[in-house]
């Protein structure tokens, strides 16, 4: 656990960071994380697990990479520290920070400090190191992004051996076009005041506004560009603004890989509107011709006169005052000089020189730090607690308890963590019901329950009877085959936090939500107040994958806030907490069984998968609520009753139906309703164990045949986007490397194809790897990824999110599985619950 301060009396405590001295008066136990963080307000180090064992709070002591949250105040002193921002700054950047850069090596970007002052730390004692070397330096530092062989690449080109390939070609799709559909954007359609997109800044800017949130991948950018491209000006002008309930407009979630078809698409005509608007304008002022005038820099030219008024000229602070016509067509694709081109992320100097920009690191006048103690297991009820010892501590401002619901608010953050374990000692829980399985037993529970089965057809549920289970009389060979998905954890690097503020202006609430607006009306119905007093604002938080925790936070920091008025909490979850309480995603079984004809061709194919639901979101049934804290109130709220969800390719049977083009397919999901585990939505929900069960039983098929798995693919493929990708990553794989005759290890190559949804992108990937028979350990060599995604705005942005894709589902499948047993959940930390680090992700 992280060191507690004790009883000590305060000192004065100096230390050496960044080349500056600081005297501070404090307990000399209080960990150097916090220090940092509060007192001396350098936020580059983060706080990830209080354990020391993700890497996110490294900083630099005599030179050497130390974990902050396991250094006291009083080890540090006089030692010499550094952190990120002492490193380098924006106007002079370490050559490590230039090539993170470069290699675009960041998602989230709440680990890229920890990794790049380990690896400063490893460079300085070895400047030329091999691939192999470089891997082992970074063992301890954890990515929950997967930008594992970005690091590596940048670490090498820091170290002056620059990679010799790149990270991703393009390709351009012959004699395909993209169409511009006449129907406006369904959120224009919701939202059509085109002052809601886009507002003409006085000083030379541009402000484009989306209702959807940056959560790490890269939306702000794309977002810019395709404003940027479609108004003729240069990135540099454009600003964005995400989503706020006082600002952007209401677009739900940030969910469903959609933001760009959804949000982009938006801001695409809103942002042609404006320059036809524009172009209308300036065309009456400069009495010419309107097929004449050309943009430039946001200058409207005449190229006959040399005359020229710009946007600021025109709209500079001033509101459109119109709704979205339509009417304005975008560029065709073969206009675009920004779209389509690499380019730098906006915020990626922020995050390789430690700026301040999640939501953990907000601070605010008079800022009081929270902590909510959870009960110890689902359904335990507080019963007793005496908290006169814990309001006596220093530092504490309030103990707040609203039945189940304890929490502390201190002036200091390691005040309130003290807090929190004399709470703990001090209450009293009713225990809650045993869990009806265990992680051993739980593929056995899954199929022994009581299920609603659906028939899947054209990719939804049908309410008919489920046609049986039997191979066809012609059938010369029948195979099964089972495939398991135990529950599976978001896990972000740093545990989930808000900022919350109640004032004569009613509730502010800083948090990393995938939805301001649902969150807003969610709070609103649990705190019995109007919608419109509570304002929710979007900041960055660690990697987001779905319904994670963030939402929950929010309600633990207003609960806490509400009890301390005029003053802004901080509130953020232990590690132990965040692998306990978020939404897992869910557990699943798949039966599969196919049957092929004499000649090896498939004549039948059955696809039965039983799992729970897959969104938990609030379905605004009265008394219900998905946040967590609402379930322990003393006026408490039930979890949404999971339902079925019967839209086209969503939760358990998204994925299910194979592309193939088999003569008969039986595709059924048993819906199960009562999962033993809190569950939601988890990145590709039931796409990831469908798209696994399906090319797993694919090769199965293959083998039977005696087919090679490419050409047995390609042989029941119709769709030529399709079958390009597979094409494209086979040839780029090339031969597979012959291992040395020393080489004890097996080695093996494996190709798969999906596209996501049916309907979105298509990717197909080759996997070379390894594995010693004595051991049994699966050791990733190589990945190629081809994808067809359609028109794309950043090629750089979506190689990343290929590779992150890629590296967190290969951790789900090797290692990952959330284990408990009848009393709880037991995975707690990063020991318990491991991922794939950086020494095991394949190049």
């Amino acid at each position: 656990m992280m060191m507690m301060m004790t009883d000590k009396t305060l000192q004065t405590v100096t230390l050496n960071v960044n080349n500056r001295c600081h005297q501070l008066t404090l307990d000399p136990e209080t960990p150097l994380l916090y220090i940092l963080r509060n007192d001396l307000g350098i936020k580059s180090a983060k706080f990830g697990c209080g354990l020391g064992q993700c890497g996110a709070c490294k900083v630099l002591i005599d030179g050497e990479a130390v974990a902050a949250c396991q250094t006291t105040a009083e080890s540090a002193q006089g030692h010499t520290i550094l952190t990120l921002e002492g490193l380098g700054t924006d106007h002079r950047l370490d050559p490590l920070q230039e090539a993170f850069i470069k290699e675009n090596a960041v998602q989230c970007g709440y680990c890229t400090s920890g990794m790049l002052v380990t690896a400063r730390a490893f460079l300085d004692r070895m400047p030329h190191p091999t691939v192999s070397e470089i891997r082992t330096a970074m063992a301890d530092t954890l990515c929950r992004c997967g930008i594992y062989d970005r690091a590596l690449r940048a670490i090498q080109r820091a170290a002056g051996q620059p990679p010799q390939s790149p990270a991703y070609i393009t390709r351009v799709a012959q004699d395909q076009d993209i169409a511009t559909t006449l129907e406006l954007p369904r959120p224009l359609r919701q939202t059509p005041d085109l002052d809601a997109w886009v507002r003409i800044n006085a000083d030379g800017t541009i402000t484009l506004f989306t209702g959807k949130a940056e959560l790490g991948q890269d939306l702000r950018t794309s977002i810019a560009m395709i404003g940027a491209e479609e108004l003729d000006v240069p990135l540099a002008r454009i600003r964005v603004v995400t989503a706020d309930t006082t600002r952007s407009p209401n677009e739900g979630y940030t969910v469903s890989s959609m933001s760009l078809e959804t949000s982009g698409a938006a801001i695409r005509y809103a942002a042609a509107e404006v320059r036809d608007l524009a172009l209308e304008v300036a065309y009456e002022e400069l009495e010419a011709p309107l097929e004449r005038l050309v943009i430039n820099d946001g200058a409207i030219i005449d190229p006959a006169t040399g005359r020229s008024v710009t946007y600021w000229d025109l709209f500079g602070d001033r509101s459109f005052g119109v709704p979205i016509s339509g009417r304005a067509r975008p560029k065709h694709h073969e206009a675009y000089t920004i779209v389509g081109q690499p380019q730098e992320r906006l915020d990626v100097i922020a995050k390789v020189t430690g700026t301040a920009q999640f939501v953990h690191d907000l601070d605010l006048p008079k800022m009081a730090y929270g902590r909510v103690l959870r009960p110890p297991c689902y359904g335990a009820r507080l019963t007793e607690v005496d908290s006169r010892a814990v309001q006596r501590m220093p530092g504490i401002l309030q103990v707040v308890r609203d039945g189940s619901f304890l929490g502390v608010i201190a002036e200091r953050e390691e005040q309130a963590e003290q807090a929190v374990v004399a709470l703990r000692a001090a209450a009293i829980w009713e225990p809650g019901p045993k869990l009806p399985t265990d992680d051993e037993a739980l593929f056995d529970h899954l199929l022994s329950q009581p299920d609603r089965a659906f028939q899947i057809v054209d990719g939804a549920p049908v309410d008919r009877p489920v046609p049986p289970l039997a191979p066809p009389a012609k059938a010369h060979r029948t195979l099964n085959a089972t495939y398991f998905r135990p529950y599976q954890m978001h896990a972000s690097l740093g545990p989930s936090a808000a900022v919350a503020r109640w004032d004569d202006e009613g509730l502010t609430v800083w948090t990393h939500s995938q939805g301001v607006y649902p969150l807003r009306g969610e709070l609103a119905e649990v705190l019995d107040i109007p919608a419109e007093r509570i304002r929710a604002i979007h900041m960055p938080g660690p990697g987001c994958y779905g319904h994670n925790g963030a939402d929950d936070a929010a309600l633990d920091a207003v609960l806490l806030a509400r009890a301390l008025p005029g003053r802004p909490v901080s509130l953020r979850w232990a590690r132990e907490d965040e692998h306990r309480w978020e939404p897992y995603g869910a557990a699943t079984a798949i039966q599969m069984q196919a049957s092929l004809s004499a000649d090896g061709e498939v004549i039948d194919w059955n696809h039965d998968v039983w799992g729970y639901a897959h969104s938990a979101r609030s379905s605004g049934a009265p008394g219900s609520s998905s946040l967590l804290a609402a379930w322990h109130l003393k006026e408490s709220s039930s979890p949404p009753e999971l339902r079925p969800i019967m839209a086209p390719e969503v939760g358990i049977h998204r994925n299910a139906t194979p592309l193939y083009t088999f003569p008969r397919k039986r595709i059924v999901k048993h819906f199960l309703g009562d999962s033993p585990l809190r569950v939601s939505a988890l990145r590709g929900l039931g796409y990831y164990a469908n798209v696994f069960a399906i090319e797993s039983f694919v090769d199965e098929l293959a083998h039977a045949a005696g087919v090679d798995a490419v050409t047995f693919r390609l042989r029941y493929l119709t769709d030529e986007r399709a079958r390009a990708v597979i094409e494209a990553a086979v040839e780029r794989a090339g031969t597979p490397p012959v291992p040395g005759s020393d080489d004890p290890a097996v080695r093996g190559r494996g190709i798969a194809f999906a596209q996501y949804k049916n309907r979105q992108s298509y990717v197909a990937m080759v996997v070379d790897l390894s594995v010693k028979p004595s051991e049994g350990n699966i050791h990733l060599i190589r990945a190629v990824i081809a994808a067809d995604v359609g028109q794309i705005v950043n090629p750089d942005g979506l190689s990343n999110q290929l590779e992150g894709g890629f590296t967190q589902a290969a951790s789900w499948t090797l290692k990952e599985q959330v284990t408990f047993d009848h009393g709880g959940v037991t995975s707690v930390d990063w020991e318990s619950y491991p991922i794939l680090r950086l020494p095991e992700a394949p190049r």
